[in-house]
């Protein structure tokens, strides 16, 4: 993916059981496995820096509630007009 990241994830490392689906499903392939274990032992799900879409697809797959955030990036819109229409 080129550019800035349109999107931002947070995953709670206390509700992800690492099955991968949100990796797997991922279309920018912006997330992986994390080196480090949590509470039940697995490794999560974690976002690599600065590859994300922001199209929620990761939250949508999840199986545990709660367990994926997304953010979206907003672009705020400025319209330009024509000095010779005004």
């Amino acid at each position: 993916m080129a550019g800035e990241a349109k999107g931002k994830i947070d995953v709670d490392q206390n509700e992800c059981k690492g099955c991968g689906l949100c990796i797997e499903s991922c279309p920018v392939h912006g997330l992986e496995l994390s080196a480090d274990l949590n509470h039940y032992g697995v490794h999560t799900a974690e976002l690599k820096e600065g590859l994300c879409s922001g199209c929620g697809i990761c939250y949508y797959v999840c199986p545990e509630p709660g367990a994926i955030m997304v953010y979206r990036r907003v672009v705020e819109r400025v319209e330009v007009r024509d000095a010779a229409t005004v």
